[in-house]
C-alpha cells in the first residue's frame, strides 16, 4: 500500500478512495480497462493525449495499489499488458457513475450536447 494510501486511512474512508483513484487519467485508463486486456500502446491510445510517462506513473500507482495487474510476456519484443483486478473492476462501475454524474453535472453549462457516458469502447 503507498503511503498516500496510508495516510488516507487516517481521514476516512472516502480519502481512501481519492487517494487511490485519484490523480491525471487514473479513472480514465481503469474505464477502458474495464472492456478487456490491454496492452500499453493500445490503453495510451485509448485513454486520450496522455503522455507515456505520466500513463506509465499512474498505472504503476495503480498496480502498487491493488486496482490493476500488469503482466510481462517472455517474447521477443516485449509484450505487456494490463488488465483490472477484482476491485479494479468495482472502482471501474464507480467511473461509470461518476461520468454520468459529470454528464448531468456540465449539461446545463455546455455549449454543445453532451454524448451519454456509456460502457469501455
Amino acid at each position: 500500500m503507498r503511503e498516500a494510501v496510508r495516510r488516507a486511512l487516517e481521514v476516512c474512508p472516502i480519502e481512501v478512495g481519492v487517494a487511490v483513484a485519484g490523480g491525471d487519467w487514473k479513472l480514465t485508463a481503469v474505464w477502458k480497462l474495464s472492456a478487456g486486456p490491454l496492452r500499453f500502446g493500445e490503453l495510451q491510445r485509448a485513454v486520450g493525449p496522455v503522455s507515456a510517462k505520466t500513463l506509465t506513473r499512474q498505472l504503476r500507482s495503480l498496480e502498487t495499489d491493488g486496482i490493476v495487474v500488469r503482466t510481462v510476456y517472455p517474447e521477443v519484443p516485449p509484450r505487456v499488458t494490463y488488465e483490472l483486478t477484482e476491485a479494479g473492476h468495482e472502482l471501474a462501475s464507480i467511473a461509470v457513475l461518476l461520468g454520468r454524474w459529470s454528464e448531468r453535472f456540465i449539461a446545463p453549462h455546455a455549449e454543445t450536447p453532451v454524448s451519454e457516458y456509456g460502457p469501455a469502447s
